[in-house]
């Protein structure tokens, strides 16, 4: 090869490699800015992890409760709440009734609500009447009535009276009705034994045995 044929490749060749070297520096930035330029898509793993903040929280939890939850109660119309009272039911309560022998003999009624429940004895006279009868009791005393709470321990006792009358003769009959006024839908029967109703009486609630005693 003759000396300038040989110079005119040398030159050549130089000028093609550095035009390749020129190009892949130029590829090499351009990935370099897209790189860094495009946005990411996915989520950071330290902001959430498996649909939950990094503090343990789904997305958007507050860890409060929501602003619209009603509180239990009736509304007093001005925002608050107060407790309802609820009256007592005769199927609210726990029923039992016994035979004493002060004030000539009477049957002395028991009243406990039922685990669970609170309730009131209204300030009435309890309803009492007498098998399938139907007499009803009157009132022992003259008293006004109190309402009481019941629930848990507490108790409530009345004093049935089914014979007042001077006179003899009367029905035979064997069980007494109970409910929480004329108006209650399930009245509950008492079994106490044979006994005879004439001019029956029933005393008010009482939280004491000793005061349900119907006096003649």
């Amino acid at each position: 090869m003759s000396g300038n044929r040989r110079k005119a490749f040398l030159v050549s060749a130089a000028l093609v490699g550095g035009a390749m070297l020129l190009t892949a520096c130029q590829d090499s930035d351009a990935a370099g800015t897209g790189a860094q330029g495009a946005p990411s898509a996915a989520p950071s793993v330290s902001a959430t992890a498996g649909g939950k903040q990094a503090d343990g929280k789904a997305p958007g939890a507050t860890g409060k409760p929501s602003a619209g939850t009603a509180g239990s109660g009736a509304d007093t119309g001005s925002g608050g709440r107060k407790p309802v009272e609820q009256t007592c039911g005769a199927n609210d309560i726990a029923w039992s009734a016994k035979t004493e022998s002060q004030a000539g003999g009477y049957f002395l009624v028991t009243a406990k609500a039922k685990p669970g429940i609170t309730c009131w004895l209204p300030a009435a006279l309890p309803t009492v009447a007498f098998g399938s009868d139907g007499t009803q009791a009157g009132p022992a005393e003259h008293a006004a009535a109190q309402r009481i709470q019941l629930g848990g321990n507490t108790a409530a006792y009345a004093g049935v009276n089914p014979k007042t009358a001077k006179t003899d003769g009367g029905k035979e009959l064997d069980s007494i009705i109970v409910a929480v006024g004329n108006s209650d839908p399930n009245p509950v029967s008492l079994p106490v034994g044979t006994f005879t109703v004439d001019h029956p009486v029933v005393t008010n609630w009482h939280t004491s045995a000793k005061d349900a005693v119907p006096l003649k």
